[in-house]
């Protein structure tokens, strides 16, 4: 787990202030060590992992203050009796705890024993959660020992004389935060078929807690972790999985204290298994991200349930912080694990090559127009087009690619543009543009010697008009090259590479299209392809529309005018993804960007971002058809829908 320390004079609060006001909450799962039957030793070691670590929400395993394996001794009452004793040294010790603590505990009410999880916080019980499916089968046998909440109408229980809400109907809510809702389930509750985190997430509980004693055997670890990983994902929530250890009984079975916290199916923290220590995983939710998916998911928003839920208020003045426990990406459209590389850009290159071939099936044709440039995206969109060549056996001849150097095009571009064509055997040809742009200058009275907007959308749109009339006379289609990154930026021209007949590269962003291209150099090609790909990712972005500098080098920089497109892809993602405030993505972005951007410049960069995302609305509004490829797209027939006239001025960040 990557810890990245945040200086406290961010926003001039501290760090518990900035991780509370975005809705960021650590939970913690623990697997404790433990005596079996023994309840003040148990409490002991709970007490002492409350006093040495800091979290909002510790979790304990079932029954961690007796231990999941007394079997008949539950029906003892000395057991009982020392489990409240002990119980009671929690609640007490809780006094001086600024954290919510679930920990699993036999209680007892009308007769009946119950396998309980109790959330305990500033010295008080809040409330009890009976397990509702209770394990009956090979080892298990908890129908001997304790009653399922299906068979009980008790609402309030005591314990050590205090009166306890009870039930598997409790939401627990911080009063200072609506969104703050967490709900508990008990072990096998997570393999019924209906498991009661379904209705409790319907009804808001953001975080789900659950106490295991879930033992160990050949292949039911992948299961176990297979099963929390898709709960998590189903219910759009941060799911706490608290396993006992191996401190258990191990007269038929052993376990292995395989504690996790998942968020939304992304792994956040695991416990080392099979260890004899104290093991604990701590990782930072973000409620708020969780909260926003479940708004823009129509089916989680539209889910109904019958089943009522009591709520049970907190206020807890949480623990201070000075580090944040959750790895904020660089690049978020780009996967950490290295291990995954080959699966997304196969997947990636299967989505874009499959929808072309689709649309070139439908008005059957076998002839495409491009043109190359030497640059990131037209290079990604010719490889996509010999893909989807080469995937239906289609004679690489009816490749078009063009080139149309102009008054800014550099001879390393040029050159690795045509010799990429050649080498892949595509049908290559180049049209210098340079007189007929200087007729058209003349046409409409325009001093060529002036280097304005005129002077580079005149080349912009030329280079579309050759293309166009390429793709009548071959009875072919256009095949657009523009990126993700730049619809968001609204970096086209209007008329010009904003117009294709079918774009392969528009849900993809600048940053995965650098690193998509770079997988083919090292995975798909070798010799002097790959070379040239290399030489494409590492040469700087540009449109390549205003001369050369003195010495023949690109003089427009794209990024230099509309800053680094890590950044602006940073924004982009958590702008769209999450629908998160621009205080909430400037401190994300600090904290990613440690040490490679300060605060002031972070803030200048997203407010031009935001800027040019909304007037540049228009542009969106009518582009061609172009594919969806992750879970954010600009086209306003597959995701986003925004008016062009709606004011950014909300949106906007105060640099002080």
């Amino acid at each position: 787990m990557l810890c990245i320390f945040v200086k406290f004079a961010l926003f001039n609060y501290s760090l518990t202030s900035i991780l509370k006001k975005f809705n960021i909450y650590r939970v913690s799962a623990v697997t404790p060590e433990l005596r079996i039957a023994n309840p003040n030793f148990n409490a002991e070691v709970i007490c002492n992992v409350l006093n040495k670590n800091k979290s909002d929400l510790f979790v304990f395993p079932e029954l961690s203050i007796s231990g999941y394996s007394c079997m008949d001794l539950f029906f003892q009452n000395t057991l009982l009796e020392n489990c409240y004793k002990a119980v009671d040294k929690i609640v007490k010790e809780s006094r001086k705890i600024k954290s919510l603590i679930v920990i699993g505990s036999p209680v007892h009410s009308a007769n009946k024993l119950f396998n309980a999880a109790l959330v305990i916080a500033g010295g008080k019980i809040l409330g009890a959660v009976p397990k509702t499916y209770l394990c009956n089968s090979n080892e298990y046998y908890e129908e001997r020992w304790f009653t399922s909440s299906f068979d009980t109408d008790i609402k309030e229980i005591e314990i050590n004389s205090e009166i306890v809400p009870f039930g598997n109907d409790l939401i627990f809510s911080d009063k200072n935060n609506p969104m703050m809702k967490f709900a508990l389930e008990i072990c096998e509750d997570l393999w019924a078929p209906i498991p009661p985190s379904n209705y409790a997430a319907v009804n808001g509980a953001l975080i789900i807690a659950n106490l295991s004693a879930s033992n160990e055997y050949l292949g039911k670890s992948e299961y176990r972790n297979d099963t929390v990983k898709m709960q998590s994902g189903r219910l759009i929530s941060a799911y706490v999985y608290a396993a006992s250890g191996v401190w258990e009984s191990t007269s038929d079975t052993i376990f292995s204290g395989a504690s996790m916290i998942y968020e939304n199916s992304v792994l956040m923290s695991s416990c080392k298994s099979f260890s004899f220590n104290t093991e604990i995983c701590s990782a930072d939710i973000d409620i708020e991200k969780l909260y926003n998916d479940r708004m823009k998911n129509n089916t989680f928003a539209g889910s109904k349930t019958d089943k009522s839920f009591r709520n049970i208020l907190f206020d807890i003045k949480f623990e201070n912080y000075t580090d944040i426990l959750r790895k904020i990406s660089q690049t978020p459209f780009i996967p950490d694990n290295e291990s995954q590389i080959t699966s997304v850009c196969s997947k990636i290159i299967e989505i874009q090559s499959s929808a072309l071939i689709r649309r070139m099936k439908h008005i059957n044709i076998k002839d495409v127009v491009l043109g190359i440039s030497g640059g990131l995206d037209s290079t990604l969109a010719l490889l996509t087009v010999y893909n989807s060549f080469k995937k239906s056996d289609i004679n690489m001849s009816g490749i078009h690619a063009v080139s149309m150097p102009g008054f800014g095009t550099g001879k390393r571009t040029k050159s690795n543009a045509e010799e990429l064509a050649n080498l892949l055997g595509v049908n290559f040809k180049e049209i210098p543009i340079i007189n007929s742009v200087s007729v058209h200058f003349d046409d409409i009275g325009h001093d060529k010697s002036k280097t304005d907007i005129v002077y580079e959308n005149a080349q912009a749109r030329r280079r579309t008009h050759i293309l166009m009339d390429i793709a009548n006379s071959v009875k072919g289609i256009v095949i657009g090259t523009g990126d993700l990154s730049e619809s968001a930026l609204g970096w086209c021209t209007y008329g010009g590479d904003h117009l294709s007949m079918y774009g392969v590269n528009a849900g993809i962003p600048k940053t995965l299209v650098k690193y998509v291209i770079g997988w083919y150099a090292e995975y798909v090609f070798n010799g002097r392809i790959s070379e040239i790909l290399d030489d494409i990712i590492n040469t700087p972005v540009s449109p390549e529309l205003l001369p050369p500098d003195e010495s023949g080098d690109i003089s427009q920089i794209t990024e230099e005018l509309v800053g680094p497109y890590v950044l602006n892809d940073f924004f982009l993602y958590h702008f769209i993804r999450h629908s998160f405030s621009a205080e909430k993505i400037v401190f994300l972005a600090e904290t990613a960007f440690k040490g490679v951007y300060d605060r002031t410049y972070i803030a200048n960069a997203y407010n031009d971002y935001i800027k040019r995302f909304f007037v540049n609305q228009f542009k969106r509004n009518s582009v061609p058809d172009s594919i969806k490829v992750g879970t954010v797209s600009l086209s306003q027939r597959a995701e986003w829908r925004m008016a062009s006239d709606c004011d950014y001025s909300s949106w906007l960040i105060n640099i002080k």
